[in-house]
């Protein structure tokens, strides 16, 4: 029970890691440009914490059972915004749970190998976690219209969206995003599992 208590203490801050993560949590404002940022810190996050935690109890499920609890608060956080009267669509909550049943069946399937989670799971956490972030973003309402009639408050002034910008930035940002997150998970999470042994 303990362990457990401890992956929702840790889920709950690497939720809120998450939220300031380029201080933005998937606003709708910056949501495209900052596609690949998002993806890296993301997939990063997942990676580390549900492999730290899924090796930890040993349990495969545990990778699950943490993306949820950071699915939950952020929904909570989601509805605070939408209590402060920001429209629905302010916040796209992460989709966080498909890449970490990737990661538990990867664990599953190997008979428990650590290593083969680290760098089979956290590469599929890594390719996967753009994508269905992508498509999350394609069911958004009116991600411009959203942008330019409610700025993020916090933002200064010089961030605040003056025109559009999408597209500009990168010609394909699920590719970026998928590549930089794959590359870059693998070794922080065998780094992350090795502080665990």
């Amino acid at each position: 029970t303990t362990h457990y208590l401890f992956i929702v203490v840790v889920a709950v801050n690497g939720t809120l890691l998450t939220i300031n993560a380029g201080d933005y949590i998937f606003y709708t404002d910056w949501a495209w440009t900052s596609f690949v940022v998002f993806s890296i810190s993301q997939s990063t996050m997942l990676a580390v914490g549900a492999i730290y935690y899924m090796l930890f109890t040993g349990v495969p499920g545990t990778a699950t059972y943490y993306a949820t609890i950071m699915t939950i608060y952020t929904w909570v956080a989601k509805g605070a915004w939408f209590a402060l009267g920001y429209p629905y669509d302010f916040i796209a909550v992460p989709v966080w749970i498909p890449s970490a049943m990737l990661l538990d069946l990867t664990y599953w399937a190997t008979r428990r190998n650590k290593h083969a989670a680290i760098l089979i799971g956290g590469t599929l956490i890594g390719l996967s976690l753009p994508m269905f972030n992508m498509i999350n973003l394609l069911l958004v309402r009116d991600p411009l219209e959203v942008a330019f009639k409610y700025p993020r408050p916090t933002l200064p002034p010089y961030m605040t969206p003056i025109e559009p910008q999408v597209g500009k930035f990168y010609n394909s940002p699920v590719a970026l995003g998928a590549g930089a997150g794959a590359v870059l998970t693998v070794p922080i999470a065998a780094l992350g599992a090795k502080l665990n042994t």
